[in-house]
């Protein structure tokens, strides 16, 4: 008997065990990545959202630490702890942790955890209490003073750009975060100018003007003084908002007269044509700078919307000054005599790059925008109001409804020629009485997507949503949905799609 039970034991035991190893169980799901966990422990340890904390460090780095070596403003790690002579992030998040600097210059959990020390510190000045805390949209001001920021627009440009990738979620290094409604309360930076609305820069119509500061170059009066007769390509070793801060920075020394972001190819100009921006030793003097959001040995930043975008820049800087379009023209930072840079790296796509200059591309790219007012492309329920009230807008007026907990997307429908990825940019006028989080629905191939956008800030412009796996043929391919807990009215203007 005994022996018995000990084989229907033995027996149960094995059972058991093969029943926790089937394929798909939680036994055999893939373990969280290194990094995943160490997000979780340091959003754990700090009372941090987890999410938040992800995003300041996808913004900042693509969640790339770049073994240890530092970015152009002396950032470090996948959370970007700055030590320059004007930021110290670096030593205080050593103070706030206990943690070596040396560490937090080289482990990723450790800089995680430095990373999210920093970021509670600036929540704890602003009196969030445990209650407040919960509430992502509350943490904004303490995500604007983590960006380090020489004035209230960069810092909110900042933040900005880490709300966005919470509303259109994003993966990566092994580590994800899925799209979410967050109505960001900006408190006293709603009233600072936003740069994602392009105003006008002096020399080139598509982009906006940020000036640097004025030490960071030289006045001048080219074509007059001297001919400019070279483009200069760079890549920032950081982020956009943060380049952007450093050339606003007295004691950076440093400046291009244009950056352009990786997400959506927007562009800043900071430095007028005329006048020698630093950025380029022996070249300064004949040359236009162009310095592209990223890192060198990190080829996820080269988006084809960045791409595209500086090529049209490059292009139009060319016509303008009769620069012949050729690689001894156009040269990487790593071409100028004495350069001791090796941007833009052997990650930037020198011939695509130079094919969208040439126009010798085999052709533009497939794409389709509809407006709301493009004849059986777009529908809408009769609680749809229509308006002309912002100049923002795109075609003679936009769509616009009230927040509600019920389906009544409002449709824009397409022809996609052939299943493959597609880019989605949505355009919209912004409004402080405008959604907060509104939702746009792609219908992928896979099922329906939803990303949120606050429609509060950006407007008058494309704003990239993300890219989609799109099925060929005639569909109704994006909505903006009033489902949404987010404050104010959605808005439906216009959609692109491009093929990529």
């Amino acid at each position: 008997m005994t022996l018995a039970r000990t084989r229907l034991a033995a027996l149960a035991t094995c059972l058991l065990t093969a029943l926790l190893v089937l394929p798909g169980s939680p036994a055999t799901a893939a373990a969280p990545s290194p990094l995943a966990t160490a997000f979780d422990r340091a959003a754990a340890e700090h009372g941090v959202p987890r999410d938040l904390l992800v995003a300041v460090a996808y913004s900042e780095t693509h969640l790339d630490g770049h073994r240890g070596k530092p970015s152009a403003s002396g950032g470090y790690g996948v959370m970007h702890l700055v030590s320059n002579p004007t930021t110290r992030t670096l030593e205080q998040a050593a103070e706030l942790t206990g943690l070596p600097a040396a560490d937090l210059r080289t482990d990723d959990a450790a800089n995680v955890m430095g990373g999210a020390a920093v970021l509670r510190s600036h929540a704890d000045k602003l009196g969030l209490d445990a209650s407040a805390r919960k509430d992502i949209g509350r943490w904004y001001p303490a995500v604007a003073a983590y960006g380090n920021a020489t004035s209230p627009e960069v810092a909110r440009l900042y933040a900005d750009t880490v709300y966005e990738f919470l509303g259109t979620g994003f993966q990566a290094a092994g580590v994800s975060v899925e799209s979410q409604e967050v109505t960001a309360d900006r408190g006293a930076y709603a009233r600072a100018r936003d740069l994602n609305a392009r105003a006008a820069s002096p020399d080139y119509p598509d982009a906006a003007w940020v000036p640097a500061n004025s030490g960071n170059y030289a006045v001048s009066n080219r074509e007059s003084s001297q001919p400019i007769d070279r483009v200069v390509i760079h890549v920032t070793q950081g982020s956009y908002a943060g380049t952007i801060s450093w050339f606003q920075n007295a004691s950076s020394n440093v400046s291009s007269h244009y950056v352009v972001r990786s997400s959506d190819g927007a562009i800043t100009q900071m430095v007028r044509d005329k006048d020698i921006a630093w950025h380029a030793t022996s070249f300064n003097g004949r040359s236009i700078g162009i310095e592209h959001e990223g890192f060198v040995n990190d080829a996820s930043w080269f988006t084809e919307a960045m791409y595209r975008s500086s090529a049209a820049l490059t292009r139009y800087i060319c016509d303008k000054y009769g620069i012949p379009k050729d690689r001894s023209h156009i040269v990487g930072h790593n071409q100028v005599p004495g350069a001791t840079h090796t941007d833009p790296g052997p990650n930037w796509n020198w011939t695509k790059y130079m094919q969208y200059v040439t126009g010798n591309s085999g052709g533009t790219p497939w794409s389709v925008t509809v407006d709301n007012t493009t004849a059986g492309k777009f529908t809408a329920s009769a609680n749809w109001g229509t308006s002309t009230f912002s100049s923002q807008r795109h075609g003679a007026d936009y769509r616009f409804a009230a927040p509600v907990a019920a389906s009544d997307p409002a449709w824009y429908r397409a022809t996609i020629p052939s299943a493959g990825t597609y880019r989605v940019e949505v355009w919209y006028p912004a409004d402080p009485g405008y959604n907060s989080s509104a939702p746009y629905i792609v219908a992928t191939s896979g099922g329906n997507r939803t990303v949120y956008v606050d429609q509060r800030s950006g407007g008058g412009a494309w704003r990239s949503i993300g890219t989609f796996s799109l099925s060929a043929g005639d569909q109704n391919i994006v909505s903006a949905s009033r489902w949404t807990s987010g404050v104010g009215y959605v808005v439906a203007d216009a959609i692109r799609i491009t093929r990529v």
